[in-house]
């Protein structure tokens, strides 16, 4: 009997390694090999399948090398930034397929399939990203199905053009405090030099910080040193293929980003209670975007619970800081590189505004300024690219992409595409937009930083409006151009960062 026993437990101990065995191998091998084979057969070329890590470690490589030196202000920056899909593209063309771990990423240009990508929202969600990343990734830019539908409607509210008219003194605020400090350094001798990607990352922080919840910049560094640390690593987690059952091993990055994703909730929810407690007591609501969140979220039958408010929250620190400080860093970059379209901006800025303070129906018409930053978003995309997950078999154009593939959009190389936008594509020519984006795209989708169609950023006006009021503000006081001790390297964490700063001197405008 008990050799029974032991026979009967010895094989239910080998049936449970051969199907864990069995998954391992269809996992890292059997199923990739048969995506590839599906792939190949619709004619779609790609880089061929290598056990176990794909394309991940020479990806990493390419990355780190490009990393390693900053490059020429007149270097094709593609191939430092997208250097393995910038090398499949001059291989393979412009539609084919790479391997993040055992998943088979195809990358998509052509404009009408784009267009089908950002318009069905049920085909081609947002990849499952391992938990770790979820720690940074989280809020509506993330959700899909019902849950993005909810959030969505809770708060769109609040960034209607008439609720961020109010938001505006705000902007003025942090960006009077910003140029204020830079006239009182170049009133000395009519010249300084400063690192303006570090003042821009304070302002940005400032601006979201006091339109989001009413607060100053001080008391939401802690947040922002925070989500910024937990940027760098989750960009580490992505670089590698993720284990199952990884983020439990208490590693000290782990550890790490647990702990700093704790103290933002925190942080967070303390100050979301106090908002929460002081509405219930009668107190309005307040023009922030907590207020008006909170507010449209309690007029709603199923709301959001504390913890999606929480995660909305930062949302807003990340996406609202990055987008408007990366945009203004390279928008300082270009208009030094450019003094003629820094001289244009200036004299449309003082002819609108003069000296006086910005306001909201002068910022609106501001065409040579909206020309600018529009261009440099098609040059230098916050995110270079955005990646979609095909959860069921999925027809596009002439292909039809299996179950688990991924789709990857490059924005940095469909916005640099010379078919798209002619020989002059690499080039900075803000006129290519002097009658509007659909002339210059003639129609298609092949301009997208925001990205397109119902997923479009819910936040694309309000880090315009902070753009330009900064940008208005700081031209109304100074010329600029780039500091001899500025090295070209755009450099991706999370966004486009200029990895080594903007080091920028400011003359006092005469």
């Amino acid at each position: 009997m008990e050799a029974s026993m032991q026979s009967i437990a010895l094989a239910t101990v080998m049936a449970i390694l051969t199907i864990l065995v069995w998954r391992v191998v269809n996992w890292v091998w059997l199923r990739p090999k048969r995506l590839e084979r599906v792939l190949r057969q619709q004619g779609l070329p790609g880089r061929p399948y290598t056990l176990p890590l794909g394309d991940l470690k020479e990806m990493s490589r390419l990355m780190r090398e490009a990393a390693s030196k900053p490059i020429a202000l007149s270097d094709d920056i593609k191939p430092h930034l997208l250097p393995l899909e910038h090398q499949s593209f001059q291989t393979y063309g412009k539609e084919s397929f790479m391997w993040i771990g055992p998943t088979p990423r195809v990358s998509i240009s052509n404009p009408e399939l784009l267009k089908e990508i950002f318009s069905k929202t049920d085909d081609y969600r947002k990849p499952t990203l391992n938990p770790l990343s979820k720690l940074l990734f989280s809020g509506l830019a993330f959700h899909d199905g019902e849950k993005w539908a909810r959030h969505r409607k809770i708060i769109n509210p609040a960034f209607h053009m008439e609720k961020l008219k109010l938001l505006l003194p705000t902007f003025h605020s942090s960006c009077t405090e910003m140029v204020d400090r830079w006239e009182k350094l170049v009133s000395e001798e009519r010249s300084c030099e400063v690192d303006a990607w570090v003042d821009f990352q304070s302002l940005s922080g400032d601006m979201i910080s006091r339109t989001a919840f009413g607060s100053s910049y001080e008391e939401g560094k802690r947040i922002f040193e925070l989500q910024e640390e937990l940027a760098v690593l989750t960009i580490k987690a992505l670089q590698s293929v993720y284990i199952p059952g990884w983020r439990f091993v208490p590693t000290k990055m782990n550890r790490r980003m647990k702990n700093i994703n704790n103290e933002v909730h925190a942080l967070l929810g303390d100050i979301i209670r106090r908002r929460e407690k002081a509405i219930r007591a009668g107190e309005g609501a307040g023009n922030d975007l907590l207020g008006l969140l909170l507010e449209s979220n309690m007029k709603e039958n199923v709301g959001m619970s504390l913890p999606d408010v929480i995660e909305e929250c930062k949302h807003f620190y990340l996406a609202g800081q990055e987008t408007t400080s990366v945009l203004l860093a390279w928008t300082m970059v270009l208009l030094s590189v450019h003094p003629d379209w820094q001289a244009r901006a200036r004299e449309e800025i003082l002819q609108t505004f003069g000296s006086r303070k910005p306001d909201f129906g002068g910022l609106s018409h501001l065409k040579y300024v909206t020309m600018i930053l529009n261009e440099v978003l098609r040059l230098y995309p916050p995110v270079v690219m955005l990646l979609r997950l095909v959860h069921k078999e999925t027809k596009l154009g002439n292909l039809t992409l299996p179950l688990g593939a991924q789709v990857s959009m490059p924005t940095l190389l469909i916005h640099r595409d010379k078919e798209l936008w002619g020989e002059d594509a690499e080039e900075f020519k803000p006129e290519r937009f002097a009658e509007g984006v659909s002339k210059a795209t003639k129609n298609q989708v092949s301009f997208f930083p925001f990205a397109w169609g119902p997923r479009i950023c819910v936040g694309q006006n309000f880090a315009m409006i902070e753009a330009k009021m900064a940008l208005v503000m700081i031209l109304q006081r100074f010329t600029f151009v780039l500091s001899p001790s500025y090295r070209h390297a755009p450099f991706c964490v999370i966004t486009l960062h200029p990895q080594y700063g903007v080091q920028v001197i400011l003359h006092k405008a005469d």
